[in-house]
């Protein structure tokens, strides 16, 4: 038996729920909760270098511009920074009209006393007053009972009332309690409390309390944290002037489901942090969770649309860096360098530009069905271009998308297959990630040539297909007869046009066109490409650089040896 085998002895599971007839399996998030942000007090305890003051303002300022209404500013009895930056916000009038700061402080009455003292001058805030309920804190850190227990909840809410009265005669007041360590709580002892603090503070219409539930440390799945809450949902009286808040934590890694199973099973609030930051692994991500709602057609309420900006400020504050893997806000996480994976994007990318070029409609305006991207990655500021990235386990259609992406090359699929291999030859030699400047190089280096243009080819020497590259050329109608002279002008320089095919939607950014040439050289069968002003000299471009490749090998000379024999296409 191995050692983890026999440590796995020392652990048991939760005691399960019994709730019978739960209805949340059913429900679906239809709108977004109120949000309160805890960045600037939970996430920042959990710090190894807390914020300074400079910091705390960038991080407030940015979640205030995101669109948070609801921001829990500090613990202002813990430390001398979180009280005076409060007192800053407070006094050089920083919180704007539309917003409420939160403030947390323990069950004690000279902390809640100077609690409540640092919030004098606040025009709207609420005091979040929270003491351990569950049995293991009850028994071995304090020995209370469970009636010492309720008694120190109710004589706390007391206090807050008293003391407010006193200080805060001028502060639109809010009041908000947790049982601290909930999830490892007797549910019938957590509605015993927070019926208990209720008769205290008497909520009623104008006068809501935030009863709020933490996951304190996540010990069980994110169905049992839905069933607490539905318990409670189905259980509180005065329900109507409760909102039932909920503080997940990530021990177990799914601090994200727990909350939007809590939102099915009645929660109207949740609390976490920007990317997830907080003590041991994490309060619940507020960015996730406001993506995954955002990514159902749910509008989260909160602006994510420059979430590169916002992931680089709370790195800044908080010397955290976000993993590339973090869901939506990564560096890699819109990013594909699997070829069949790079396949399936551009063909949606492609399928979506047809639909609203059918349409006559902005593509932005069509439904969102990208494989691999669960939203569109310009919805939260990040760009087309990062979203195929070339090495050497991408196929033809990552670096047909690049050059399309990048270049404005809109290449047919028989020289996507040509020049995979050229590039896969050029990445396996050098390693690692191949950037979209240099796949453009690449192409341009094996492809075309900076020969003149030759007058005549030797009559029966030439045969080419010919792909043109150009919204303007349009081989229906009318236009037809530009096809006929481009044949009648490659003919008269001995060069026989076996067909002639459009490649691009719409017309390059270059203003420029270009010409695809498959052509038949002799026993050789070789590709080459011209860009320029006129198809008939893009034509020529691209015939004469396909007879120069096989004529001097232009291909095997451009782009390094391997330094293994794999040429297995990557689709």
């Amino acid at each position: 038996m191995s050692h983890n085998s026999r440590g796995v002895r020392r652990y048991e599971p939760p005691a399960s729920v019994s709730l019978p007839g739960r209805t949340w399996p059913d429900n679906r998030i239809t709108h977004a909760p109120r949000w309160l942000s805890t960045d600037l007090r939970d996430g920042n305890q959990s710090l190894a270098t807390p914020m300074d003051p400079v910091r705390k303002r960038a991080m407030f300022d940015l979640l205030v511009g995101m669109g948070y209404k609801e921001i829990e500013v500090g613990f202002p009895v813990a430390s001398q920074d979180d009280h005076d930056f409060l007192r800053h916000l407070i006094e050089h009038e920083r919180i704007p009209g539309d917003v409420r700061i939160s403030v947390l402080t323990q069950a004690r009455d000279e902390l809640i006393r100077r609690t409540v003292e640092a919030l004098q001058g606040a025009p709207r805030a609420t005091v979040h007053i929270y003491n351990a309920t569950s049995p293991q804190f009850r028994d071995l850190v304090f020995g209370l009972t469970r009636d010492e227990c309720k008694e120190m909840a109710v004589r706390a809410a007391r206090l807050m009332m008293k003391y407010a009265d006193e200080m805060l005669t001028g502060t639109d007041l809010g009041f908000q309690y947790s049982p601290e360590l909930f999830n490892d709580t007797e549910l019938d002892f957590s509605l015993e409390v927070c019926e208990a603090v209720m008769d205290v503070w008497e909520p009623g219409p104008g006068r809501e309390i935030i009863l709020n539930f933490p996951t304190t440390v996540e010990r069980d799945t994110p169905n049992a944290f839905a069933d607490q809450i539905e318990y409670l949902h189905r259980n509180l009286s005065r329900r109507e002037h409760v909102c039932l808040s909920v503080h997940p934590h990530n021990d177990r890694g799914t601090g994200v489901a727990s909350a939007e199973l809590a939102l099915m099973a009645g929660a109207q609030r949740v609390e976490g942090c920007l990317f997830g930051n907080g003590e041991r692994a994490g309060n619940v991500d507020l960015v996730t969770l406001g993506m995954n709602m955002y990514s159902h057609g749910v509008d989260p309420g909160v602006d994510f649309s420059d979430l590169g900006r916002v992931r680089r400020t709370v790195e800044q504050c908080n010397g955290i860096p976000v993993h590339p893997r973090h869901p939506y806000g990564g560096d890699l996480v819109f990013t594909a360098f699997s070829g069949s994976h790079q396949d399936a994007i551009k063909k949606g990318f492609d399928a979506l530009a047809r639909q609203a070029h059918e349409a006559g409609a902005d593509p932005e305006e069509l439904p969102w069905r990208v494989p691999y991207l669960p939203v569109d990655p310009a919805d939260v500021g990040r760009t087309y271009e990062a979203v195929v990235r070339i090495n050497s386990q991408s196929g033809k259609n990552g670096v047909a998308y690049v050059l399309g992406a990048w270049h404005h090359l809109n290449i047919p699929r028989g020289l996507r297959i040509d020049f995979a291999r050229a590039v896969q030859r050029y990445t396996d030699a050098e390693g690692g990630e191949i950037s979209p400047q240099r796949v453009g190089d690449l192409f341009y280096r094996i492809y075309t040539s900076s020969l003149p243009v030759p007058l005549a080819f030797a009559p029966g020497l030439v045969s080419a297909e010919l792909h043109l590259d150009a919204g303007e050329f349009d081989m229906s109608g009318g236009r037809s007869d530009q096809v006929a002279a481009l044949r009648a002008e490659l003919s008269a320089r001995g060069v026989e046009v076996r067909a002639v095919e459009w490649t691009a939607a719409e017309a390059a950014a270059t203003g420029r066109v270009a010409v695809y040439a498959h052509c038949q050289v002799g026993e050789h069968e070789v590709w080459g490409a011209g860009v320029e002003l006129d198809a008939t000299t893009a034509a020529l471009r691209a015939v004469s650089a396909a007879v120069g490749r096989s004529a001097w090998s232009v291909l095997s000379s451009a782009t390094p040896r391997p330094r293994q024999a794999n040429l297995v296409e990557h689709r």
